[in-house]
C-alpha cells in the first residue's frame, strides 16, 4: 500500500527533479479538456459476480454517472467512454485480451488527459465479509511499458516544437520525465479518490502500485478503481443501488475535479539540457 507519507516523498522527490535550474525549463501539457472513462468488462466478458449481479453492468451504470456529471459541470471537457453499452470494449469479436489493447488504443487516439477505469472486486469464496475500495495506479515492472507508450505517442504531449524529436539523444531522458510525472500525477488523484471513500465512511484498502496492462500502456496520468467487493453482499446490495452508484460516481467526479484545480494551477517543468 502506498502511505500519504510515501506519496509526499514521490512528490517532493520530482518536484526537486522538475526545478533543476541548469537546463532549459519547457512546459509539459498540464490542462485536463479530455478524459477516457473505461467501464470494465462488458458482453461477453461479465467480470465477477455476486449472488444477483454482475460486475461488467455496475462499472458501466458508475462509468455513465460519472461521465454525466463531467458533461454538465465542465462544457470544455470531453469525455470518451471505451463502451457505453453492454459489449466487450472493441466489440464482442475481439478477445478479452484484444479488448484491453482497445481500451488503451482508445486512449491513446484521443490523445487524453487522464484514463481512469473501473472495476469491482472479489475473493475466491462465494460469500465473503471482505469489502472495501481499491484504487491502483502503475506498478514498477512496466515503467519500460510506459515509456514505450509516451514514446509512441509523442504527438499527444509534445506541445513545445521539437522536445520530443527521435533523433535527439535526450529525448529517453524526456520520455522518463514524463513517465515519472504521470506516476505522480496518478498518485494525486488516486489519494484523491481515496481520501473521498474515506470521507464518505466506506471501508478503503487504500492506494497501491500494480502491474496492470491498462495503466501501463496508456501514455497518460491513469487510475484503475475497485469500488467494493461484489461477493459480499453488503457491498453487492449498496453497489447495485441507486445511493450506492450515485455515491460512488460522486466520489470519482470529486476527485476529478480537486485534481484538476490542482494540476492547472502550475506547469510541471519538463528539463532539457543544452
Amino acid at each position: 500500500m502506498i502511505t500519504r507519507k510515501y506519496t509526499l516523498y514521490i512528490l517532493s522527490a520530482l518536484l526537486s527533479l522538475f526545478c533543476l535550474s541548469s537546463s532549459i525549463d519547457v512546459s509539459a501539457k498540464k490542462k485536463v479538456r479530455k478524459i477516457v472513462i473505461d467501464a470494465g468488462h462488458g458482453g461477453k466478458d461479465p467480470g465477477c459476480h455476486g449472488v444477483y449481479s454482475f460486475e461488467k453492468d455496475i462499472t458501466l451504470a458508475v462509468a455513465k454517472r460519472v461521465g454525466q456529471m463531467v458533461d454538465e459541470h465542465y462544457k470544455d471537457v470531453k469525455v470518451v467512454y471505451t463502451r457505453d453499452s453492454d459489449v466487450l470494449a472493441g466489440g464482442d469479436l475481439l478477445t478479452i485480451k484484444q479488448s484491453l489493447v482497445y481500451r488503451t488504443e482508445v486512449a491513446n487516439r484521443e490523445k487524453a488527459d487522464l484514463f481512469i477505469s473501473i472495476h469491482v472486486n472479489a475473493t475466491p469464496k462465494r460469500n465473503s465479509p471482505v469489502k472495501g475500495t481499491l484504487v491502483l495506479v502503475c506498478g514498477p515492472t512496466r515503467v519500460d511499458e510506459k515509456e514505450n507508450a509516451i514514446g509512441s505517442h509523442t504527438e499527444n504531449i509534445d506541445e513545445n516544437e521539437g522536445l520530443l524529436d527521435p533523433s535527439d539523444p535526450a529525448t529517453q531522458i524526456i520520455i522518463a520525465q514524463y513517465s515519472q510525472a504521470f506516476l505522480t500525477q496518478s498518485i494525486v488523484l488516486g489519494q484523491k479518490i481515496n481520501d473521498g471513500f474515506v470521507d464518505q465512511g466506506r471501508v478503503t484498502e487504500g492506494l497501491r502500485q500494480q502491474s496492470l496492462q491498462v495503466l501501463a500502456s496508456s501514455a497518460m496520468p491513469g487510475v484503475l478503481v475497485e469500488i467494493g467487493y461484489l461477493n459480499n453482499q453488503d457491498e453487492e446490495n449498496y453497489l447495485n443501488s441507486e445511493v450506492g452508484q450515485q455515491e460512488v460516481a460522486t466520489t470519482l467526479f470529486n476527485a476529478i475535479k480537486a485534481y484538476k484545480e490542482v494540476a492547472e494551477k502550475e506547469t510541471i517543468q519538463i528539463i532539457k539540457e543544452n
